[in-house]
């Protein structure tokens, strides 16, 4: 049985370049049902999301945001994708 790992792998890509690629602790999105929160150990999941704030803590606690005008999340064995337009 493989470790608890206490932290998520963030990438965030735009259709011109990669816009982050790290650790970080959580990552808060918006969704089209609303806004929802990535910890660690998350069940896999895909999502639409909508415009709005994508903001995420790092391993050093600062906290990161970002307006985006919509995009999709894939998280996956505390990977997380994310695409943005």
């Amino acid at each position: 049985m493989r470790s608890a790992m206490k932290n998520l792998q963030l990438t965030i890509v735009s259709p011109e370049k990669k816009l982050f690629e790290g650790e970080v602790k959580q990552v808060t999105l918006p969704g089209v049902m609303g806004s929802f929160t990535i910890l660690p150990q998350h069940a896999p999941i895909v999502s639409s999301l909508t415009r709005g704030k994508l903001s995420y803590v790092t391993i050093e606690g600062t906290a990161q945001e970002q307006e985006i005008k919509g995009g999709f999340i894939e998280m996956n064995d505390n990977n997380v994708s994310v695409c943005i337009n």
